[in-house]
């Protein structure tokens, strides 16, 4: 499933974000975000941290700095 949802983001990546103006407000940006998260932590949680990312892309919240949260202790990278 992790690969699924890389594959999808690497194709985002290629063919539609280079036509949408760069405005992530966001370090690293979303795209990046969701591939760090699914890379780290697995396809179930790297995509609930990547819904809850995407949640804060909105005129209320700054921006700024937002890395992937560590792992938890006693879980393994996956």
């Amino acid at each position: 499933m992790s690969r699924i949802l890389l594959v999808l983001l690497a194709g985002y990546r290629r063919w539609i974000s280079p036509l949408m103006r760069p405005h992530c407000r966001f370090t690293p940006s979303c795209s990046e975000y969701a591939i760090e998260a699914i890379t780290a932590h697995g396809a179930l949680r790297g995509t609930g941290l990547t819904l809850r990312r995407l949640a804060k892309c909105q005129p209320f919240f700054t921006g700024g700095y937002d890395p992937v949260p560590p792992l938890r202790p006693g879980r393994a990278a996956r």
